[in-house]
């Protein structure tokens, strides 16, 4: 009995601890408006772009960078906020495949051009 309540806390746990998110954003600039937003969140009236995807890494690589590029999306092509997501499920996966697939759910706001 004590073994499943030990095994129950340490699940609980680590589902707690694994699900974090980080907000970056820039002091100087505002982010890119969106008239049209229906959005009840933080974000409301910005345009949001969002990416949920998961990446391939070798075993040898230290480290990942995501390029944004100048785009229809984001005409400035800077950055004014960037939301990183990370999840028990992501962190499932990157312990099953040693770290080689990574889960990345992020959401970004341009600067205003």
């Amino acid at each position: 009995m004590k073994h499943i309540k030990f095994f129950l806390i340490t699940i609980t746990l680590c589902l707690l601890t694994s699900c974090y998110t980080v907000r970056l954003r820039s002091e100087n600039g505002a982010p890119q408006p969106d008239p049209f937003s229906d959005r009840d969140d933080y974000y409301r009236g910005m345009e949001v772009v969002e990416i949920d995807t998961v990446i391939n890494m070798k075993l040898t690589s230290k480290d990942f960078t995501f390029l944004i590029k100048e785009s229809d999306v984001c005409a400035s092509g800077k950055l004014n906020m960037v939301e990183y997501r990370n999840t028990f499920g992501g962190v499932l996966l990157s312990a099953i495949t040693f770290g080689r697939k990574r889960k990345m759910k992020i959401k970004y706001v341009c600067e205003k051009p």
